[in-house]
């Protein structure tokens, strides 16, 4: 920059004509409350969208774990041919706890992703439609 000849307006700054108006910075000084407004509203209905159907997802996937794990305690088949389970040591009493659980945590985790697919299609005017479960 030694050998290079600054050239200064009367101002004593850069000449406008160097800087383009619609250039980012620029432009974005300009912008009126309502466009900065609309920016920031776009932006949290957005992550708040996300973060509803992520948690509507989690909580089907969830769901489909607790159902598959309530169907397998029925599966009382042996490991192999040669084993069998004998009646003496299936313990009744255990399956109907572990059953009431399961069925419980279900019916939970029903009504709250019920809940909250119903507030997503109403807050963001959506139609998330929820997956068909198996029970």
């Amino acid at each position: 920059m030694d050998d290079e000849l600054v050239i200064l307006n009367g101002t004593g700054g850069i000449s406008t004509t160097e800087v383009s108006e619609n250039a980012a910075f620029g432009s974005s000084l300009k912008r009126n409350n309502a466009a900065i407004k609309k920016d920031r509203a776009d932006e949290i209905t957005r992550e708040a969208y996300i973060r509803f159907k992520r948690t509507v997802e989690d909580l089907e996937e969830e769901l489909y774990r607790l159902i598959r794990k309530r169907n397998n305690m029925l599966d009382l088949s042996p490991s192999s041919i040669q084993s069998l389970m004998p009646a003496k040591d299936f313990d009744a009493g255990q399956f109907l706890i572990d059953d009431v659980d399961l069925s419980k945590q279900i019916r939970e985790k029903t009504i709250i992703a019920n809940i909250t697919r119903k507030r997503c299609n109403y807050l963001f005017a959506t139609d998330y439609k929820p997956i068909a479960l198996e029970e």
